[in-house]
């Protein structure tokens, strides 16, 4: 069974209070994309204002990031059902946001099998305590049953996980959003799915648990797969083309004119100002850049 469609958790998911609009987009053969709202975290989205992805295997599925909250999850679940029957066996956690794990325990109680970069389960640690408080603050009471779950399998730098037939190489090329982000290449699909390294359609966010110095060549691994379809962390799926248009063409203009800025002895104050005005026609941009900028010369002048 297979189908295109706008899911309303609401009236599929009666534990689910309020109605949540996530888009199940076809990718390629037995791949898709679950699209997420692009704003703030909100007791309507359920803490899934991101991507996630799912592939259908012969044996089983496998599903790329567990939702923001356990009812996200379960939302994603139902999603997941529009397409298939199949069971989740695997959930792959690509980084330490929220959205890319804290909805692992619902995933377990499933049985499946969560996997992540021993960095990104190290962030999650650290940072888990706080995303929790804001996401009380988010979601109020649509946060209920959520409790932070950690990876059952983890590793350093890359992975091997064959499922009815197809590889999924997982690599954590260095910091970029977040210090533990992977990137997910299934070579017999032709598919990348990114995580938090590509974000189209959106502003992407430097904040003080990104890596301003490493992400571009986070971005270089991604690409160096040469996959025809990209599977970002926030957007529609899309081509690399335009992964790189929106996201390290991005973060290159602000390292270039962040640089200058400090070349020219400016300080913090100064850094909102710089232009990035080739990039406003990106979602969120006013409520970002100027924040992304600050955060970049926090960072930058320390390299």
């Amino acid at each position: 069974m297979i189908r295109a469609v706008i899911i309303y958790a609401a009236l599929i998911a009666p534990g689910l209070a309020v109605a949540q609009g996530l888009e199940v987009q076809p990718v390629t053969e037995g791949v898709w994309a679950i699209v997420g709202e692009k704003e703030q975290r909100s007791p309507e989205n359920l803490a899934n204002n991101a991507t996630f992805g799912f592939v259908v295997t012969g044996n089983g599925a496998v599903l790329i990031d567990p939702g923001g909250s356990s009812k996200g999850a379960e939302a994603l679940h139902a999603a997941i059902r529009t397409v298939t029957d199949q069971p989740v066996l695997y959930v792959i956690d690509t980084g330490g946001q929220d959205h890319r794990w804290l909805g692992n325990g619902y995933w377990q109680a499933q049985g499946a099998t969560v996997i992540a970069s021993e960095d990104a389960v190290t962030d999650q640690r650290e940072r888990g305590s706080m995303q929790m408080t804001a996401l009380a603050q988010f979601l109020g009471d649509a946060l209920d049953g959520t409790e932070p779950s950690y990876a059952d399998v983890t590793f350093e730098a890359d992975f091997a996980l064959d499922v009815g037939g197809l590889t999924f190489e997982i690599v954590h090329p260095g910091a970029a959003h977040t210090p533990g982000d992977s990137f997910v290449w299934v070579p017999e699909r032709d598919v990348v799915f990114t995580g938090d390294i590509v974000y189209v359609e959106r502003i992407l966010g430097v904040g003080d648990q990104s890596s301003i110095t490493d992400w571009p060549a986070a971005f270089e691994a991604v690409a160096a797969t040469g996959a025809a379809h990209v599977v970002p962390g926030h957007g529609h799926a899309t081509t690399m083309e335009r992964a790189r248009a929106d996201t390290y063409d991005y973060l290159m203009n602000l390292r270039t004119q962040i640089g200058a800025l400090l070349g020219e002895g400016g300080d913090i104050m100064d850094a909102p100002e710089v232009d990035q005005s080739a990039f406003a026609y990106l979602e969120q941009f006013e409520a970002l850049a100027g924040r992304n900028a600050q955060t970049a010369f926090q960072q930058m002048e320390w390299e």
